[in-house]
């Protein structure tokens, strides 16, 4: 029991904050190493549970319908499942073939599990399939943000497009984004500005800001 304890401890997933774990893996465009290779760039790393299957090639057409605004954001994609490698090159083929859509970012092949276990993406009581989880990793290999959805639920591209749009911002001009930016239901495209630490930064806020109280100040970017 504790031997197994131990085990599991081991493959604890990464958290937010956390640098995102080193690895060599392969892909649809040879063997690459993660993060070392994107960096300087954001990175959307994502799993689905199976080649040739329904909810995933919506996934993955809706990817590359966006890869262009992606790009746009100095952010690359990377997908990954527990497949081996031609069934990857094969589905991506088809996927051109039949839909007319050329997958252009790399797919992971991780027939062997090992980077999916280092991960936490096996889903439970799915036997080897993964989860649809989506790591949002920064120019540093920092872990920003992490979505998890079960194997039934396809995911909205454009959702993660906006967090990746959003962290930049954060980043650059030390904000806070606000709910369903930048179609906010009380400040619309605005952005909020962090809590005050003084009584006198409370009080001038006031005065600099647009505002419901000192504690809750907007501005547009």
């Amino acid at each position: 029991m504790c031997e197994r304890m131990e085990e599991m401890a081991g493959e604890r997933f990464p958290l937010i904050g956390e640098t995102f774990p080193s690895m060599e893996v392969q892909t649809t465009h040879g063997v690459m190493n993660l993060p070392d290779d994107y960096k300087g760039k954001w990175l959307v790393f994502f799993s689905h549970p199976a080649d040739f299957t329904p909810v995933c090639t919506t996934e993955f057409v809706a990817f590359q319908k966006r890869y262009d605004k992606f790009r746009e954001l100095n952010c690359e994609l990377i997908g990954l499942s527990i497949d081996q490698v031609f069934s990857h090159i094969k589905w991506v083929e088809w996927i051109n073939e039949k839909l007319g859509i050329e997958i252009e970012f790399p797919v992971i092949a991780d027939d062997t599990g090992i980077v999916s276990k280092k991960l936490g993406l096996i889903h439970p009581g799915k036997g080897t399939n993964t989860v649809r989880a989506v790591f949002i990793v920064d120019p540093q290999g920092v872990i920003r943000a992490i979505l998890y959805y079960p194997q039934e639920l396809g995911r909205n591209m454009d959702e993660i497009l906006r967090m990746v749009r959003g962290l930049q911002i954060v980043d650059g001009e030390g904000v806070a984004m606000p709910a369903n930016w930048p179609e906010n239901e009380l400040v619309g495209d605005s952005v909020i500005i962090p809590p005050a630490k003084t009584v006198e930064d409370a009080k001038r806020r006031l005065e600099e800001y647009e505002n419901y109280d000192w504690w809750f100040c907007y501005r547009k970017l």
